[in-house]
């Protein structure tokens, strides 16, 4: 019998990277169904200013899940203008406790060029250690590749585009085309 499931959607790789005063996202461009690359210049790292505060945020999962979630931060960040801890926590306590909410499947890097936070639908809102982070079907390969990248001559752009082609060229479901997003306080 065939198996009538939805394959799923896969892919996309996201880095963060805090080096030299700046946090750089990268993301990659593809999503895939299945084992076919549906897309491969998807954007998915943006660029939020809710307050006149920039904030860079990078998402993995479900791209319509996704766009609620950093509606939702943006909203969390208009309350508390330049505090994006405190808008991570309640976006996460949100996230957690809204049975709508709850149904949604994606992770989100941010950033507002002092901080950086993984903020995840477990309630989770983790600062990285080792100054690097990455989420998606390719994180683990990216997150490696960046923290031997660290102790390099390499400024926090360049760690990321290093570490999201090592991801591409080992990951199926990780693309080279990249949106790279940088900011610094």
């Amino acid at each position: 019998m065939p198996n009538l499931e939805f394959p799923g959607w896969h892919g996309t790789t996201i880095i963060g990277v805090k080096k030299g005063g700046e946090v750089v996202i990268a993301g990659d461009g593809q999503v895939s169904l299945g084992q076919t690359v549906i897309k491969g210049t998807a954007r998915k790292v943006r660029r939020l200013s809710p307050g006149g505060y920039d904030v860079v945020a990078g998402f993995a999962g479900s791209t319509a899940d996704a766009f609620t979630l950093l509606e939702r931060l943006e909203t969390k960040l208009e309350a508390t203008p330049g505090q994006l801890a405190r808008a991570s926590v309640e976006l996460a306590k949100d996230w957690r406790t809204d049975k709508y909410l709850q149904k949604l499947e994606a992770m989100l890097i941010v950033s507002d060029g002092t901080d950086m936070f993984v903020i995840t639908g477990a309630g989770d809102v983790l600062e990285p250690e080792h100054d690097v982070t990455a989420i998606g079907s390719g994180g683990n390969y990216a997150l490696a590749a960046a923290r031997g990248m660290m102790d390099s001559d390499r400024d926090a752009e360049g760690v990321a585009r290093g570490a999201m082609q090592i991801a591409a060229d080992i990951c199926v479901y990780t693309n080279g085309n990249l949106t790279v997003e940088k900011i610094s306080k």
